[in-house]
This record gives structure tokens, C-alpha cells and sequence, in this order.
């Protein structure tokens, strides 16, 4: 079942911001774990821990469920590359993570949002499947139906840094190769989930 919650908790719960509205308030207020001890709960993890709780920040940062993600983890340790990495690539080129990165959304959860609801293009036609992997050298776009609403106006005119592996033009994007470590999300240590999966 997928969590409803407040967000916040979540990224209190991980101890970083794990969604873009919540990195002004932790900045501000610190990380106080949830719950009514809050600080005075805290405990030194053991390795097991540590790996549990970096699989469940990075699954909840991309919004997605147990299953779903262990999938994703099975599929990259049969590839012939390196595990970790191909695991961030598989979840760097999901198309509600390309959406987001481009800009057409605020937010991972905002950029399923406008995918489900069948209003973005993969290659010029309808695609509502967030999870869906987009190939090198495909175009996402906003449905043309859709570029007037107000908040992808509000998005679009918000000046925000494009990764070197996309390339974006008005409300249109590329991509034009896979992502280097660098341009992945930085606060994933990818080695813990890997471990916490080969157990």
C-alpha cells in the first residue's frame, strides 16, 4: 500500500530531505527523528540497519513500492555492468524522474502525477506509465493540451540546472545518453542497497 502520510515524516524518519519542499525546513529546524522521544531515541545503527534504512530513503525518494523496487535491484544485478550503478541508471531514466529532472515538475510525486494522468509524451505519443524506462535519444515532452496549465507555466519559468545527460528546449526534452555517477542523486550510497539485497 502506497504511504499517503506527510512527506515530511519521511524525510524526518531518513534524516535528509527527500523531497524538494522539505529542504528548507530541515535546513532551518534540523533533522529531529519523528515520534514523541525524538533525538533521545537515537542509536548508533548496526551494518544491517544502515543498509535497511538507505534502501528505504532511496525507495521513498523515487516513490516507489517494496516490490517494485526489488525488482529494479534484481534486474541490475543481472546486468553485466556494476550493480550499483546500473541500479541508479534504472531509476535516473524512469520517465517521472526524467520529468522532474527536466523541470516540467516540482517534484518527483508532481512529475507521476502529470505521467498518470496522460500528460506527457514519450517520442510524440501519450505514455501514463511513470515507471516506464525511456531510451537514449528519446524525446519527453508536456502534452501540448496541458503546457497552458498554471502550474507547468509556474515550473517551467522557475530557472532550474538540467543534468548533462538531458537536454531541454521550451517544454521539450532529450535525452541524450546515460547519466555519469555524478549527475545521479548524490545522497544515495548505492554499495548499501546493493548489500542489503545480496544478503
Amino acid at each position: 500500500m502506497r504511504y499517503t502520510g506527510p512527506k515530511r515524516r519521511l524525510s524526518r524518519r531518513e534524516g535528509v530531505a527527500l523531497f524538494t519542499k522539505d529542504i528548507k525546513s530541515i535546513e532551518r529546524k534540523g533533522v529531529i527523528p519523528p515520534g514523541q522521544k525524538g533525538n533521545r531515541m537515537k542509536r548508533r545503527l548496526s551494518e544491517y540497519g544502515l543498509q535497511l534504512r538507505e534502501k528505504q530513503k532511496t525507495k521513498r525518494m523515487f516513490g516507489m513500492m517494496e516490490k517494485q523496487f526489488s525488482g529494479v535491484v534484481k534486474k541490475a544485478a543481472q546486468a553485466k555492468t556494476a550493480t550499483g550503478q546500473t541500479l541508479l541508471e534504472f531509476l535516473e531514466l524512469r520517465l517521472d524522474n526524467i520529468v522532474y529532472r527536466l523541470g516540467f515538475a516540482k517534484s518527483r510525486m508532481e512529475a507521476r502525477q502529470f505521467v498518470s494522468h496522460g500528460h506527457v509524451q514519450v517520442d510524440g505519443k501519450k505514455m501514463s506509465i511513470p515507471s516506464a524506462k525511456v531510451a537514449i535519444n528519446s524525446t519527453v515532452a508536456i502534452s501540448p493540451k496541458f503546457v497552458d496549465n498554471t502550474q507547468v507555466k509556474k515550473n517551467l519559468e522557475e530557472s532550474r540546472e538540467v543534468p548533462g545527460w538531458l537536454d531541454k528546449k521550451a517544454q521539450t526534452g532529450k535525452v541524450l545518453r546515460l547519466p555519469l555517477r555524478e549527475e545521479m542523486e548524490s545522497i544515495v550510497n548505492e554499495q548499501l542497497i546493493v548489500e542489503y539485497y545480496s544478503r
